[in-house]
């Protein structure tokens, strides 16, 4: 039996046993934790941080389906996806991707090659995540110049974070009818004394989705993985685990005919050492390796046309301070990171072997300063790539990015938080920005990168409030703009090439001209969202959300930055009683006008969801039975990141059923 089949039959077995399980049992509704894991070693409060943290729950990831993570965030202000194919989008945040939006699952590299094109998928499930947060902004200096756009991080306990006295656990099934999407999960955390063990798996089987012009060609995804995991715990809160996982895919390009077949095997370390409640209080170390690989196949001769390979080392240790001086809080960490790339085939036309080290130390503190509460992080490290580009001679760049932030907060009232943060972050060019030298199939381009390029720095002010309405109600807004100097781009210069690299305005070749250069460039955005009580009505709360967002992108001397998302505003209504949550959101999405050279504008369109959450057993709450619906006026969508939306329509009404249970 193929696993996604026993995944499923699990889920469905699952679900039954938890209705019978004893009606005393835990009951593990799990809402979202209140500390952020994400945005500072110095972990808490999220409200603290001078920049907004999202953070997804596992109720919202199941809610809202799909195979990418960018689905999972598609109601995040300034967040959007690249929308190349159902198995591969990319979260894009604040008009940026790829290079600069790090994917990690547990702080550590999601360890693919998404960021070497868009036909890429990230073997990182949402099915798979316990929680997802995203950081944009400051923050982000954690985790390095490859973050300078932001950082989403899945959250789950494949390595237990806390001892476990018995057995609890969560299975899911669901099906959707705009791809005829069929899916499962289980999970299990068990543990007895100073033991915790934890294992799950997923599958999911999706056809070509439904758009309103009919079915999006090659447009399907199957997809499977599991993980299993333990723990030791000792002395006083200090813990050692591990942890292994296994990924693999199977998904169409609708703008081609191929399909890529990919999968992934990774460990994972993770340590923390209690030392007491001195200066230094706690060391913590993760590690892990991951073994990635693609391949590229013609579905009529089942030929393999390219392969990409991806082996990757990532490490940090960060050492947690108490009080020490003028600083509340501090934290010292250091990351190593090993990434050896090769593609094989008609892949290695495009790019040829690469290898990327780097060493970085960072640093973060807190200090109240007055009626103010500062955060100051700074981190400088070096980069060494080897790769060769078009020129043919094998090159080395080495590159010594710094960068350094400092963010203010003030409690202007019991009820109002302000924020203001500046930051001055520098990321040093990646592999395909050095190195591309050819036809890349997927995206349908001709690539050439410039082993010339500089560092790009952008230099950043962010100002953010946060309002409480009541006990339940808030209010969420920031306003942000960036300077970058030597911004890198893939510039689409309008003519059409040859597998040969011949190019010319009009030409007969089927591959898009993109060359990388660097300009000076300018972004700036707001974001907000709001959810508010109203009445009650019914024998149930009423309440009301607002959602919004907007990036403008220009480069210094006229001309649009390409490829950046449209702006939305709406909002809807939620109603909740004890047993059923009902909800609707309604979101205006602007027209894209402002698009670089030889990019296509796209039409706005009115995006509505809708969904009911209902547990039918009083006793029994982790049982819950979901009813979805997305694009429910069945909207003729483009994607304005896309590369391929000249050929590639978004899905179309999708009504979605979820069980879940929990025992």
């Amino acid at each position: 039996m193929r696993l996604r089949t026993m995944l499923l039959a699990a889920a469905g077995v699952g679900g039954l046993l938890a209705c019978a399980a004893q009606a005393g049992a835990q009951d593990l509704g799990h809402s979202v934790s209140e500390v952020v894991i994400t945005a500072s070693p110095l972990a808490g409060d999220p409200d603290r941080f001078a920049t907004i943290v999202e953070q997804v729950s596992r109720d919202q990831v199941l809610s809202n389906g799909g195979a990418s993570l960018a689905d999972a965030l598609r109601n995040v202000p300034g967040v959007a996806g690249t929308g190349f194919a159902a198995g591969a989008s990319r979260p894009v945040i604040r008009g940026m991707d790829a290079q600069r939006v790090k994917l990690a699952e547990n702080g550590l590299s999601s360890s693919d090659v998404s960021d070497v094109g868009p036909d890429h998928g990230v073997p990182i499930d949402p099915l798979a995540a316990q929680q997802i947060e995203v950081v944009r902004g400051a923050a982000t200096l954690r985790y390095g110049s490859q973050a300078i756009g932001g950082v989403v991080n899945v959250i789950n306990n494949r390595i237990p974070l806390k001892p476990i006295d018995g057995i609890e656990g969560e299975t899911t099934a669901a099906y959707s009818t705009g791809a005829a999407t069929g899916e499962g999960t289980i999970s299990l955390d068990a543990g007895q004394g100073p033991f915790a063990v934890h294992l799950d798996g997923f599958g999911r089987r999706a056809s070509d989705y439904k758009t309103p012009d009919g079915v999006q060609p090659n447009s399907f995804f199957r997809g499977n993985g599991y993980s299993g995991g333990a723990s030791y715990f000792f002395g006083d809160d200090s813990r050692v685990g591990a942890s292994g996982t296994h990924y693999e895919a199977r998904y169409g390009i609708p703008s081609d005919d191929t399909f890529i077949r990919m999968k992934q095997d990774k460990g994972a370390f993770g340590g923390s050492f209690k030392f007491g409640d001195g200066v230094l209080q706690r060391v913590n170390v993760d590690a892990g390796y991951a073994d990635y690989t693609h391949s590229e196949i013609d579905p009529e001769s089942n030929e393999v046309l390219s392969t990409f390979n991806n082996k990757e080392w990532d490490g940090r240790m960060e050492a947690l301070f108490g009080a020490t001086g003028p600083l509340s809080a501090s934290a010292l960490g250091v990351q190593f990171q090993d990434r050896k790339f090769s593609a094989l085939g008609e892949g290695a036309d495009y790019l040829l072997p690469t290898h990327t080290q780097s060493a970085a130390a960072f640093a973060f503190v807190e200090a109240p300063v007055g009626a103010l509460q500062f955060q100051g992080a700074a981190r400088v490290e070096h980069i060494k790539i080897d790769g060769t580009p078009a020129s043919g001679v094998e090159t080395s760049r080495d590159y010594t990015p710094f960068s350094v932030s400092a963010g203010f907060t003030y409690d202007a009232s019991d009820a109002l938080r302000l924020g203001l943060t500046a930051a001055s972050a520098a990321r040093a060019p990646a592999q395909t920005e050095l190195f591309a030298r050819g036809p890349h199939d997927g995206p349908a381009t001709f690539e050439t990168g410039d082993p010339e390029l500089k560092i790009e720095r952008a230099n950043s002010l962010e100002a953010t409030a946060r309002y409480k309405l009541g006990s339940e109600g808030r209010i969420e807004a920031s306003v942000w703009g960036a300077h970058f100097d030597n911004y890198i781009y893939g510039a689409l210069s309008g003519r059409m090439c040859d597998e040969d690299g011949v190019c010319e305005a009009g030409g007969a070749g089927e591959l898009k001209e993109l060359n990388y250069g660097q300009r000076d460039a300018n972004f700036w955005g707001v974001e907000a969202k709001a959810f508010f009580p109203l009445t009650s009505v019914a024998g149930g709360n009423l309440s009301g959300q607002v959602l919004g967002d907007y990036v403008r992108a220009k480069f210094t001397g006229g001309g649009d930055v390409p490829r950046i998302q449209p702006g939305r505003f709406g909002g809807g209504l939620d109603w909740a009683n004890d047993r059923v949550d009902a909800s609707f959101l309604v979101l205006a999405v602007s027209s894209q006008d402002h698009v670089g050279v030889a990019d296509l504008a796209t039409d706005g369109y009115t995006s509505i969801d809708a969904q009911v959450r209902w547990r039918p057993f009083k006793a029994k709450p982790g049982i819950e039975l979901l009813l979805v619906g997305h694009n429910l006026a069945d909207e003729t969508i483009r994607n304005a990141t896309a590369l391929n939306k000249d050929s590639v329509i978004m899905p179309g009404r999708d009504v979605r059923l979820v069980l879940s249970a929990k025992f």
